[in-house]
């Protein structure tokens, strides 16, 4: 058995491999079989929405939104830098302009005041995420976004199962759209899902990922059906859904068990100097899809990263560079360092570190431990610089 910690671990049981086997002995309906419509039931009644239409990627779901909300050529969406570049991505893929605006230090999501300054003429939608599985201040942008008459669509692919202030995040915005990676809260390898309230949004997203067929589905009739738009073919499989099925009856008690290994991290670390966990801050439910920590200004990254790498403990940055500063964007707009300050400040400083459910007290002490040892190791290797310099 090995003893290194990784970053994640996915949490399955005999349901998902009862389900798997299922949908795959019954011998038909792989592609649109009966756990879809059950995924789909799941999801609406977990979320409290009126349609879950589902895909087979996150990102996917990221261009149905946009699809179904008719935003296209010409457009520009409000997007944070600070994000998985599928976000930005997206955007681009369905003709549209993305427009960065600057984080919160404090909840590292869509700054609002910076948002609204970005509103134009051309903005079409507000598009944040929720960070490391906590809201960001989505009341806010919620009204920035009535006020420009644009759809709020929330990105949350790192927050199921979270909420801000007593609303489930995911049924705020005019839609929403989940992830199902492998990593995620509720993984099922890959697929996603678009959530919405709005009757004509989702009768557009059930026709977009279905070549623009409007009649039932392909099979069940003689004739080829009838398409009245543009579309594709972005379906979730009945396999990945009932996965899907499995992993939705239990991960609420997947999210407490997430929720006491990060509490029991960030009551380490508070002793500690030079660290600080991402929080809620008072906002709601934190499900902690990613654990991570902002280190000091005097902290090396990289001599903490080398430090729990020798200890077997893996650790993980995500989004450094800022989706702004990677070379597609540098390159399609000219962007510079310095144009959103607090997202290219906290780009260097934030580090992942392992979370998972089944993570062990024993294990939680090795990254508390691994990590002190990595910041008593970088202010051991800053003091030699320094006496080097005053030499």
């Amino acid at each position: 058995m090995s003893n290194e910690i990784p970053l994640f671990e996915i949490p399955w049981d005999e349901a998902d491999v009862s389900n798997a086997v299922d949908s795959i002995t019954r011998g038909s309906y792989w592609a649109n079989g009966p756990y879809i419509e059950e995924f789909e039931d799941g999801l609406e009644s977990y979320l409290g929405v009126d349609h879950a239409i589902t895909v087979n990627s996150g990102t996917t779901a990221l261009v149905a939104a946009l699809t179904a909300h008719g935003i296209g050529e010409g457009d520009e969406v409000i997007v944070p830098s600070f994000t998985f570049i599928a976000t930005a991505n997206a955007v681009r893929l369905v003709g549209a302009r993305p427009v960065f605006a600057d984080i919160e230090r404090e909840t590292y999501g869509l700054d609002p005041e910076h948002a609204e300054t970005m509103v134009t003429d051309d903005t079409a939608a507000i598009l944040p995420i929720h960070p490391y599985g906590a809201a960001c201040e989505i009341d806010r942008l919620e009204e920035i976004a009535a006020d420009a008459d644009v759809p709020l669509i929330e990105d949350v692919a790192e927050a199921f199962g979270a909420d801000y202030r007593g609303r489930t995040l995911g049924s705020i915005g005019g839609s929403a759209t989940l992830s199902f990676c492998q990593n995620k809260v509720l993984p099922t390898g890959e697929g996603g899902a678009v959530v919405t309230d709005d009757d004509d949004v989702a009768r557009r997203l059930e026709q977009f990922r279905s070549h623009g067929r409007a009649s039932s589905d392909y099979f069940d009739s003689a004739d080829s059906g009838e398409y009245v738009g543009l579309g594709t073919n972005v379906r979730m499989s009945d396999l990945v859904a009932s996965i899907g099925c499995a992993q939705l009856e239990k991960v609420d008690a997947h999210i407490a068990n997430r929720r006491r290994a990060a509490s029991r991290l960030s009551e380490a670390f508070s002793s500690m100097n030079g660290i600080e966990p991402h929080t809620a801050a008072g906002r709601g439910r934190h499900v902690y899809q990613l654990y991570t920590v902002t280190l000091g200004e005097t902290v090396d990254r990289d001599v903490v990263i080398d430090t729990l790498d020798q200890r077997g403990i893996a650790s993980k940055v995500y989004w450094d560079p800022a989706v702004h500063l990677t070379d597609p964007y540098r390159e399609a707009y000219g962007y510079e360092p310095g144009l959103l300050p607090v997202t290219e400040d906290v780009t260097d400083r934030v580090l992942s570190l392992p979370i998972h459910p089944n993570l062990s007290e024993s294990e939680i002490d090795r990254i508390t431990a691994g990590i002190r040892a990595g910041i008593e190791r970088s202010r051991a290797t800053n003091a030699v610089d320094s006496n080097r310099v005053s030499n």
